[in-house]
């Protein structure tokens, strides 16, 4: 097996500038790419940040069509992830795993048995939990190897699959947009009649889609897999429109609950939502994009405050006395809150919300050593 921590390396192996453009101007700590023929194992493991405790994000298994989209991917991430756990106030660090590899047909056992040996030689500087394209059963076999892992089954203790949690978070974001939508007050906004587009019906845009129907949302829902999308427009009584069109659907909120990047200098334009508000990280195709939605008068909920969710779920998986719902349930109400406050320095600072979500994380990452034992 081969490990090299730094940025990918051209055929003269030497480090693209692109890569390393991108990890310096990060500030990553650490980048370990890891190659090993025996198993087909091509991974990266990004390391944003430690400053608040290790570095906490789940591992995805994705069938990047090179390795410098996986490395863009963590990259991104990983830093993303940095914020998220600032923002809600865990003590952990920022930090984020990728397997290229396509799971349905190269996840094999050993292959997931030697990424955690590599997890393992980091020595608790990285804690890995579930993403896409991995499982329970996947974070259970890791965990043979090592134990810095999280999110592994509820009947052995673990806190089991975080994206139910991930959703119920992003419902309550909503209420807190909605609230700031419609200026209202006196208590948690109604979603009952609320227009909700949902883009992507993975593990947490269906569960997000059927905690809405509960509330009495009006759904509009699309998803690449036609029959999936058709089964869900079916048991929750939701209109399915086609993957472009949803950006197009008159709808109060449109939730991106795909793949990141979504939003973008052809995306936002066609636009006919009144805020954004959806599970996927990274949303914005680049800065400048925050700027755009708010031109365009679009309350953006900034993705890695509120899809917290599920790190806050695993989170407490990993802390003290192991995992107890009812305390990730509280702590998760909280994205609310969390989200009320970046509108708030939004608001003040004349700025975007996705700005200030950033300086309200940078904020946090300035927190003392005494106020993060606190927090924990």
């Amino acid at each position: 097996m081969a490990l090299h921590d730094g940025p990918r390396t051209d055929s003269s192996g030497m480090p693209t500038m692109t890569s390393l453009e991108q990890i310096e101007a990060d500030g990553h700590e650490r980048v370990t790419i890891c190659c090993d023929s025996r198993t087909g194992l091509h991974a990266i493991i990004a390391i944003h940040s430690t400053r608040r405790g290790p570095a906490l994000g789940g591992v995805r298994m994705w069938p990047y069509s090179s390795m410098e989209d996986a490395l863009r991917d963590a990259l991104r991430l990983s830093k993303a992830m940095t914020f998220k756990a600032a923002v809600s106030r865990l003590p952990f660090g920022g930090g984020k795993a990728v397997i290229m590899g396509d799971p349905a047909r190269q996840k094999r056992p050993a292959l997931l048995t030697a990424f955690g040996r590599v997890l393992d030689s980091l020595g608790g500087r990285y804690i890995t939990a579930q993403d896409v394209g991995m499982t329970v059963a996947d974070m259970e076999r890791i965990r043979r190897v090592t134990p810095y892992v999280t999110g592994t089954a509820v009947g052995r203790g673990g806190s089991g699959d975080p994206s139910e949690m991930t959703a119920i978070g992003v419902v309550h974001g909503m209420r807190a947009v909605v609230e700031e939508l419609d200026g209202a007050s006196g208590g948690p906004a109604r979603l009952q009649g609320v227009r909700v587009a949902i883009q992507g019906l993975g593990k947490v845009g269906y569960r997000l889609a059927a905690l809405l129907h509960q509330e009495g949302a009006d759904l509009i829902l699309t998803d690449l897999d036609h029959e999936l999308a058709d089964r869900a427009g079916r048991e929750l009584g939701a209109k399915v429109v086609g993957e472009d069109e949803i950006f197009e659907a008159t709808c109060d909120l449109l939730a991106p609950c795909a793949l990141g990047g979504i939003l973008n200098s052809k995306t936002i334009p066609c636009l006919r939502c009144r805020a954004v508000a959806g599970s996927a990280n990274n949303q914005l195709a680049e800065p400048e994009d925050g700027e755009r939605l708010q031109g365009r008068g679009i309350l953006y909920a900034p993705d890695f405050v509120i899809n917290a969710g599920g790190l806050i779920n695993i989170a407490v998986g990993f802390g003290r006395g192991g995992y107890d719902r009812a305390k990730a349930e509280r702590r998760t109400q909280t994205i609310s809150s969390r989200l009320k406050e970046v509108f708030r320095i939004a608001k003040a600072r004349g700025c975007s919300t996705a700005t200030a979500a950033e300086r309200l994380g940078e904020a946090r990452l300035r927190s003392s050593p005494r106020r993060r034992a606190a927090e924990r």
